[in-house]
């Protein structure tokens, strides 16, 4: 790996916010549709920013900070900020059941909760009373006069800063809930062992640099987002940008030009069914080509499978790419090199499909129970 092993998650993002420093990391699209990104310098300052104010509320090593959000940079801020305090972070999701909620909060023995909205803080607030854990509710959407706010704690951390503590590999660095499906969720206890040795396994297996780009969408609470996108992307100095409204996601690629793409196969489908309902509504000599082109595809796949090789089929097949392929990647944001399916079973008819424009696809999960 270009750039070493790393020993746990606060190793992982010191030596990637020091190397990085000028890189985007995080995009959110604004209101009048452009994406604007922090660097990895001001996703920095924030973590040690609120690292300080976590422990001006008492966070220390082997406490629990929980978390309910989906994607957003200060969610990745909450989690290196807690990390480096030596404590666990709890993800949870905005959509779960608020029953679900109170269970985790009180069987992990959170100390924090972070909420994306009033909403969830007030809801968390209404049980809260009941969790002898549970001291502090933190709001991500209320400004710096709230003094429970995101915002005001960054103030408080800036003010009173905290040194980053450097944990043993065996030490938790978080819990992951499962769905509940089979009775109440189980927490997974994971080490910063368990998720580093992942990222440098990936990392030594998987060419993924600084000019990487991901369309964020797949929930950091789950193990595979979370490790793949938010830890991995961070440990080589990629960026993501932030998808708010996954039914947006195909029309976002064209903005933001990924080269990574998490997702699972329903997203997929939708790019695989879309792009056939149009080619079925195209004249019958574009349909012709489009066919030839896939059919030549189909047979270089199988001749690269033998380990066999045909100049006939190579040199169609970049005609067929300048053509026919390059079209269809140019609808994908253009820049779009690796896609990782995962969450279920892709089907092999869309996998091939994806392969044969000229995007690699990979299927991954994420164990959790």
């Amino acid at each position: 790996m270009a750039n070493g092993s790393f020993k746990n998650l606060v190793d992982l993002y010191q030596k990637s916010v020091e190397r990085f420093a000028g890189n985007p990391i995080y995009g959110t699209r604004t209101p009048n549709g452009r994406w604007e990104y922090i660097s990895y310098r001001d996703f920095g300052e924030d973590v040690e920013a609120f690292r300080g104010g976590l422990h001006s509320l008492g966070v220390k090593e082997g406490d629990r900070v929980a978390v309910i959000s989906n994607n957003r940079p200060e969610w990745a801020v909450g989690a290196y900020a807690t990390y480096s305090l030596g404590a666990c972070y709890v993800p949870m999701y905005e959509k779960q059941n608020p029953a679900d909620w109170e269970y985790i909060v009180r069987d992990c023995g959170a100390k924090v909760l972070i909420a994306a909205n009033t909403a969830i803080a007030e809801a968390v607030r209404a049980f809260a009373g009941k969790v002898d854990s549970l001291e502090h509710v933190i709001d991500l959407s209320t400004d710096e006069s709230d003094a429970t706010s995101f915002k005001a704690l960054l103030a408080v951390g800036r003010d009173n800063p905290t040194k980053a503590i450097d944990p043993d590999p065996s030490s938790l660095c978080g819990f992951i809930y499962t769905s509940g499906t089979t009775g109440n969720p189980k927490g997974v206890r994971l080490s910063h062992g368990n998720i580093i040795s992942n990222v440098n396994a990936v990392m030594q297996g998987f060419e993924m640099g600084q000019t990487d780009r991901s369309l964020s969408f797949l929930p950091w609470a789950h193990s595979f987002g979370q490790t793949c996108e938010l830890h991995c992307g961070l440990s080589v100095g990629a960026s993501a940008a932030i998808c708010d409204d996954v039914t947006k996601l195909v029309g976002y690629l064209s903005e933001v030009k990924p080269t990574l793409l998490f997702s699972v196969p329903r997203i997929f489908n939708r790019i695989y069914d879309g792009l056939n309902k149009k080619m079925a509504d195209a004249p019958p000599a574009r349909q012709k080509i489009f066919k030839a082109a896939m059919a030549n595809a189909n047979r270089r796949r199988t001749l690269t499978q033998r380990g066999t090789s045909s100049l006939v089929v190579e040199i169609k097949h970049k005609i067929f790419d300048k053509i026919v392929f390059s079209k269809v990647r140019d609808r994908l944001g253009g820049r779009l090199k690796y896609a990782f399916s995962g969450g279920a079973a892709i089907s092999r008819e869309v996998a091939e499909f994806i392969d044969n424009v000229g995007i690699t696809v990979y299927e991954g999960y994420g164990l959790s129970e």
